[in-house]
């Protein structure tokens, strides 16, 4: 994984099972870098409990009046005034919800007051969530100067835990399955610098590629900034070079641009997909091995059943690191395309032969 300072620090499946296991009971607060996918746990929770709706309270976006109005219709009928909470905090649904309270950090304070009771009771005004719903707020680190502050009586509500910045293979592993192009997951094997957190950077020129609040930076490199670029990336063919190049200094800033730009002029190396497909015995073999981990990212990418068999003929032909590779990128839980390879006669005859390779990789 990458360095670390805290070692304490988990990963957002840990954070996530954490939020499934007791969320319901207490509110998790997960902080972290920017940019490294901790919205994205609704998401990701939402598709392992589908019973659960999914709800998003952006904190940034709300007012105190925002988390409640008096209904003047109750005066009359109940002799007393109701508040009627805000839609994206779920009350309302009346069914298990997953309500992730987002860049609570940042909230006017008096919202920060105001969503205590949510946070610690499950509660809104005269309102209660439903008892399986799970409950977690997500906030930046508060040493990225990004003005997250959270006063001691919030803190002591909630269970804080630190997420961890993804390290290079990990976040490749989640670009395999999320289309971002194989350029920039190329680009990424061949530096992990680009994950790497500002705590275990003493002077900002010792990473010009990351974010440092003692340095500023326009535009650095995170996980989020880098799926970015893989989007500019991808109109290479209708944008020229100079438009690409101004729009990847927008994205991950001067240095990191430069640097991808150069590296995607490999790709010109790579043999085609379709002289894979159609000749596979014959295909151009690059020699370096950064341009062979391209060809095996490409491929995890966009395989599928009507050029497997090909795939196999034409990667018995690379060296053993790049057959590896592949075969790990196969193994991994999260890769989509599991099945397609796995159930090919000739990957599990392949397999066969080289099991020693997964025997090697479970030490």
């Amino acid at each position: 994984m990458a360095k670390a300072t805290n070692i304490f620090a988990l990963s957002l499946d840990q954070v996530a099972n954490m939020i499934k296991s007791g969320g319901n009971k207490r509110t998790v607060l997960v902080q972290g870098h920017m940019g490294t996918g901790k919205s994205s746990l609704l998401k990701n929770l939402g598709l392992e409990l589908p019973t659960h709706t999914q709800c998003y309270f952006d904190c940034t976006t709300k007012d105190l009046g925002d988390i409640s109005i008096p209904s003047l219709q109750s005066i009359e009928t109940d002799g007393c005034v109701r508040f009627i909470p805000n839609e994206e905090l779920g009350v309302h649904l009346n069914k298990p919800i997953i309500l992730m309270i987002d860049e609570y950090g940042k909230a006017n304070p008096a919202v920060k007051n105001a969503m205590l009771r949510v946070i610690l009771e499950r509660k809104v005004g005269g309102y209660e969530l439903h008892p399986d719903s799970l409950v977690f707020a997500t906030t930046n680190l508060g040493a990225e100067g990004v003005g997250d502050l959270l006063p001691p009586h919030a803190r002591n509500r909630m269970t804080i835990v630190t997420t961890r910045k993804p390290d290079n293979m990990e976040w490749i592993e989640w670009g395999i399955n999320n289309d971002v192009d194989h350029a920039v997951l190329g680009w990424a094997r061949d530096n992990p610098q680009l994950f790497y957190s500002f705590e275990d950077v003493a002077s900002p020129e010792e990473n010009p590629y990351i974010y440092h609040p003692k340095a500023q930076r326009a535009a650095f490199c995170t996980p989020r900034s880098m799926e970015a670029a893989s989007d500019w990336i991808k109109q290479r063919d209708v944008l020229d070079e100079q438009t690409v190049t101004a729009a990847l200094i927008g994205t991950v800033g001067e240095r990191g641009a430069l640097d991808l730009i150069n590296y995607v002029k490999m790709v010109d190396e790579l043999p085609s997909m379709e002289s894979i497909k159609k000749n596979p015995l014959t295909a151009i073999v690059p020699e370096s091995a950064a341009v062979k981990a391209l060809v095996v990212f490409r491929t995890l990418t966009n395989i599928d059943k009507s050029w497997m068999d090909a795939w196999m003929d034409y990667m018995v032909r690379l060296d053993k690191e790049a057959q590896g590779m592949f075969a790990n990128g196969v193994r991994s839980d999260k890769y989509a395309k599991q099945s397609v390879v796995m159930t090919n006669k000739k990957f599990r005859d392949w397999a066969m032969v080289n099991n020693y390779m997964f025997a090697a990789d479970k030490k």
